[in-house]
Order: structure tokens, then C-alpha cells, then sequence
């Protein structure tokens, strides 16, 4: 796996990443020639996370243990001994998952980089495991393409993948495990067909014929309308509707005075008529704020959601090494 550009790798090399206080402290045993072999212990403090970042961990230790002679860099990785715990194993709190063993002088540099590394892809992998356990079989999409800056993509996705999604939203997602990115017709394609689900659905169909069509149902703020019409206009083209009713908006099947949003009432209200109108196959995957809790929510009551569209919830929080 090729976690790293050449690009990235030089800049680490540099220390263009590393706190100032350790390149100074490599800088210093270099010169110094103290060469003295340490044992590096990585650990974190929560319990039942879900380990991730270690096999970037070992590439970045491959290919940037070492140290720049004039112009030309000398690489030690040869010099460390390395055991790791694996990506995808269960973690305790204080239980250590790396030991590093080798010249302090040649590391010194990596450190936040590889505490980085391994933070993000444990807190992210750990979120999305928390997800699909509360899902209980139901498939969980990482739908985070467009809550983080760019650049985290590929290692968020393969986190996700990790953490046990279904599928990702983006080909970055998908690239260090070479996963495909799976999604529904976005809000704009209806507004650019002046409203019309129906029209912008078929017109899918008419260009990607192959994929399965998940038309959105909430445009109009009138789901079980919507995904009735859409179903009927498709018929067996269509494999499931997404109900994504923004939080401060209430579905027009409800009185206003009630909780807007994505609730286990509008996925009855929307199952009932598919299947009122011989639409029982059509899927139903629900997103919009959608949180551990809220996913435990609709498990509780037994809402007939088929699969959860899951997106910030799973980049918050903090899991330090």
C-alpha cells in the first residue's frame, strides 16, 4: 500500500510536520552523535476503540527513519524493530499498541506525525464501528466527503472501511482499499429539473443505466408523495428512496408543531404507502444528522430503514495517542 506521495514524504523528512522541540532534539543528537536506542511506547486512554493507522504507521517508519547527510538522505529504517498490534483490533484503555525500539535520533522527527496518523484513523474507524453496531446488520454509508478538508479523504475512507462501512461516497474513500463509491441523485439534479423528482430520476436511468437508483423523496418536503410517484414512475428500475428532510423542516404528513427532520413516524408513513401502492421492494435509507444515538433510536422502535446515511457524527470527537 502506498500511503504517501513522494512529495509527502520528502516534507516529513524535512520535518516540515514535526514539532519544532523535535527537530531541535534530532538536530542536537545528531551532532552530539548520540545514537542511544530507546523503546517507544504508543498507547491511548479509551476503551473498546478500534485500532487504525498502523500499517501508514510502518510505511511512514520505512520510509522516513533516518537522517539528510549534505543533500542525500540516509535512511535507518533497518536500524528499528517494530510490534504492532493490527488495524481492526479492539482496544483498552492504557493498552499499548506499538512498540518502537531503535536510535532515538533517527525517530525523534516522526513522532507527531505518527501519533497524528494513528489519532485520526482510531477516532474515525472507532466512530464508524459504533455506527454500524448500533445499525444491527443494516449497511452504514460514510457520507463525510463534505465536513472535512479535502486532503483526509483518503485516509478517513480507508478508516470507514476499517470501522466496517458499506460503501463511501467519494473514489478518494475508496482508494486505499480499492472501494467504489456508491450514492443518490443529490438535491441539485432535482432543482436543475425545476422540481421534478420524477423527471430527474429517469433521466439517471437514461445515463447510468447499471447503477441502482436511490431517488431523494424530500425535495418537496412531501415523502411519502415523492417516493410514491418516483416509484411508480420506475417500477422495478428503482431500488430505494432517501429521506434526507433538513432538521428544521417538518414533513408535510405532519403538523408543524412536531420535532422537522428525518423521524422514525416518516420512515412508518413512507413504508406503509410503497407498500399500500405494491412498492414493497423499494429500499428506504434515511440520512441527515444521523448519530450513534440516533441510529439506537430508530433500532429501538423498529423503523423500517434498510440503511443509514451517516456523515459528521463520524468525524468528531477525540481518540489521542
Amino acid at each position: 500500500m502506498n500511503f504517501f506521495t513522494h512529495d509527502a514524504i520528502k516534507r516529513i523528512r524535512r520535518d516540515y510536520y514535526s514539532a519544532i522541540y523535535f527537530h531541535r532534539t534530532k538536530e542536537l543528537l545528531l551532532a552530539e552523535k548520540n545514537f542511544t536506542p530507546v523503546t517507544i511506547q504508543v498507547f491511548q486512554r479509551n476503551n473498546d476503540g478500534v485500532l487504525c493507522g498502523v500499517e501508514e504507521v510502518v510505511a511512514l517508519l520505512k520510509q522516513a527513519t533516518g537522517y539528510w547527510l549534505g543533500l542525500k538522505w540516509v535512511n535507518c529504517a533497518k536500524t528499528l524493530e517494530v510490534h504492532t498490534l493490527a488495524d481492526g483490533d479492539i482496544l483498552r484503555a492504557g493498552e499499548p499498541v506499538m512498540h518502537i525500539t531503535g536510535p532515538y535520533a533517527y525517530i525523534a522527527h516522526l513522532e507527531s506525525v505518527y501519533l497524528g496518523i494513528l489519532s485520526r484513523r482510531t477516532l474515525v474507524a472507532t466512530n464508524v464501528r459504533r455506527a454500524v453496531n448500533a445499525a444491527q446488520g443494516k449497511p452504514v454509508f460514510f457520507f463525510a466527503d463534505r465536513f472535512d478538508y479535502l486532503l483526509n479523504q483518503e485516509g478517513d475512507g480507508y478508516a470507514a472501511h476499517v470501522g466496517g462501512v458499506a460503501g463511501v461516497c467519494t473514489p478518494a474513500h475508496g482508494a486505499w482499499w480499492k472501494g467504489k463509491p456508491v450514492g443518490t441523485i443529490p438535491h441539485a439534479l432535482i432543482a436543475m429539473n425545476g422540481g421534478d423528482t420524477v423527471k430527474a430520476a429517469k433521466q439517471f436511468v437514461k445515463h447510468y443505466p447499471k447503477i441502482p437508483l436511490i431517488v431523494l423523496a424530500d425535495y418537496h418536503n412531501d415523502c411519502v408523495g415523492t417516493a410514491v410517484a418516483v416509484a411508480d414512475a420506475l417500477g422495478d428500475r428503482l431500488w430505494g428512496v432517501r429521506l434526507d428532510t433538513s432538521s428544521d423542516i417538518v414533513d408535510v404528513a405532519f403538523a408543524k408543531t412536531i420535532p422537522g427532520g428525518v423521524t422514525p413516524e416518516l420512515v412508518r408513513l413512507v413504508r406503509l404507502a410503497l407498500n399500500n401502492a405494491g412498492r414493497k421492494k423499494v429500499k428506504i435509507v434515511v440520512s441527515g444528522g444521523f448519530t450513534e444515538e440516533k441510529i439506537q433510536t430508530f433500532e429501538r422502535v423498529h423503523a423500517s430503514v434498510d440503511a443509514y446515511g451517516v456523515g459528521s457524527s463520524l468525524l468528531k470527537g477525540g481518540n489521542d495517542f
